[in-house]
């Protein structure tokens, strides 16, 4: 599936809402700074329940709200490592987003991005590519791809 320093793809089905969040949790298992995650998939499709899965695994006590309208909720204090968890939903203009300073935060934090299709294709080549969508069984079918810097680490045996 991986070829060494390709993208890596594939996909698995999400039964529900509980495999949604474990497959967060597997990816705070192998988290470090400098990451991106990023989230597409329509409304519902459930990347607010693999990121608060993802925040659980990492020490976050309390249920994370949708960052839907602060845009950026930063999480540093009780977690393995610092994530801010960000929700592109509102963003019209690619532009727009050069003031969250996203880049900026990657020397010490990982981000978990939700809607980051609004910044346009290739914006972070490295990160770990989610897509969630309907799946012809009435379930969800979680897509990826995963660039050179998760070799190794994506995907894990769920």
């Amino acid at each position: 599936m991986t070829t060494r320093g390709k993208t890596a793809r594939g996909a698995l089905a999400l039964e529900g809402p509980e495999r949604t969040a474990a497959v967060g949790a597997a990816i705070a298992e192998r988290l470090r700074v400098g990451d991106v995650v990023t989230l597409d998939g329509p409304l519902g499709a459930g990347k607010t329940t693999l990121a608060r899965g993802l925040l659980a695994a990492l020490g976050l006590e309390e249920d994370a709200p949708s960052p839907s309208f602060p845009i950026v909720i930063a999480y540093d204090e009780g977690l393995r490592l610092p994530v801010w968890h960000v929700d592109l939903y509102r963003i019209e203009d690619a532009g727009e987003a050069e003031e969250l300073g996203l880049d900026d935060a990657l020397i010490d934090t990982a981000l978990v991005i939700e809607w980051a299709e609004r910044l346009g294709p290739g914006r972070w080549p490295d990160a770990l590519i989610l897509s969630i969508e309907d799946a012809p069984d009435g379930g969800r079918r979680l897509t990826w791809e995963a660039g050179p810097s998760w070799e190794r680490r994506w995907p894990p045996a769920l």
